[in-house]
């Protein structure tokens, strides 16, 4: 990949926070509904435009996030601010539907062993459970993100070649997915692989056409940010106070974290419309629940 010319002018960075979503959905116990709608709106203060807030799955896949559509009732929106959910199904669709989500994701992979262990399914079934997600969420005026999970590497399979990432990002736009969404989902990615990772794409989507989605796994996660800017990526995910992390690697850190990231692009002249300080506050916040220190933070 060839990188982002040097002398092109200073432009902005946008980024999707997912710790009410992502980060939160593995913790034990029961966080209080209160302390959800405290978090969201403070990242909604901070200046965050999209947060990603629930999951309308089945409660006992997902139980942390049972109480999706009572957040979406409760918190105070503000204006301009896109709050998400993960739909997996129709049935899901209308759930979200029902609390005025205002865009909804579905997910698959670019690994048929991490599908099965994730959905239970193949690539395929997850295809075709969207269709009817797509067509209703477009006729109710809904954006619709597509994340491909493993775009690096799976738990299961092993490295993840990258012509199939490019497969089922053909098939996700074929299907008219408004956005792609690619995640290193076990946090393994170096800074070449995310070269190879967009390189695989060309011709198909421009890397300032796709949202990145990191795990810090390996520690790694800043490195592969700056790569991907350098190289023309203006989109990612990331989660307040780095919240999560992969099922498949106990007591890792977990997502890419918010503070981080708001840290780079500052230092790389990038503009982001959030306010760092407040981020942290909101991440010591829920983390001081948790019992856990946020990450990113420093």
């Amino acid at each position: 990949m060839t990188e982002a010319s040097p002398d092109a002018p200073l432009d902005s960075v946008h980024i999707t926070d997912v710790g009410p979503r992502d980060g939160l959905q593995n913790e034990q116990g029961v966080i209080p509904l209160d302390s959800k709608v405290k978090l969201v709106e403070a990242l909604a203060a901070a200046g965050l435009t999209e947060i990603e807030i629930g999951s309308f799955v089945r409660p006992d896949v997902i139980p942390q996030l049972a109480d999706s559509a009572d957040l979406f009732t409760s918190i105070d929106r503000r204006p301009g601010v896109l709050y998400t959910a993960l739909v997996p199904n129709q049935r899901g669709l209308d759930r979200a539907l029902e609390v005025a989500v205002d865009k909804v994701a579905v997910f698959t992979s670019a690994s048929e062993g991490f599908a099965q262990a994730n959905v239970n399914g193949s690539i395929a079934d997850t295809i075709d459970r969207f269709r009817p997600v797509l067509l209703g969420a477009h006729a109710a005026g809904r954006k619709v993100r597509g994340y491909v999970s493993c775009v690096i590497a799976c738990p299961y399979d092993g490295p993840t070649d990258h012509a199939r990432v490019r497969a089922v990002c053909e098939q996700l736009l074929e299907l008219g997915v408004d956005e792609i969404d690619l995640g290193d989902t076990i946090g393994v990615a170096k800074p070449a692989d995310i070269d190879r990772l967009l390189g695989g794409l060309e011709g198909l989507l421009e890397p300032g056409e796709i949202v990145l989605h990191l795990h810090d796994t390996s520690g790694t996660a800043v490195a592969c940010a700056e790569r991907a800017l350098q190289l023309g990526v203006r989109r990612f995910d990331a989660s307040c106070g780095g919240l999560g992390g992969c099922p498949f690697a106990p007591g890792s850190p977990g997502n890419l974290a918010t503070e981080a990231l708001l840290d780079l692009c500052e230092r790389m002249g990038f503009q982001t419309g959030v306010s760092r300080a407040a981020v942290a506050e909101a991440s010591r916040a829920i983390c001081s629940i948790l019992g856990v220190e946020p990450r990113g933070t420093g």
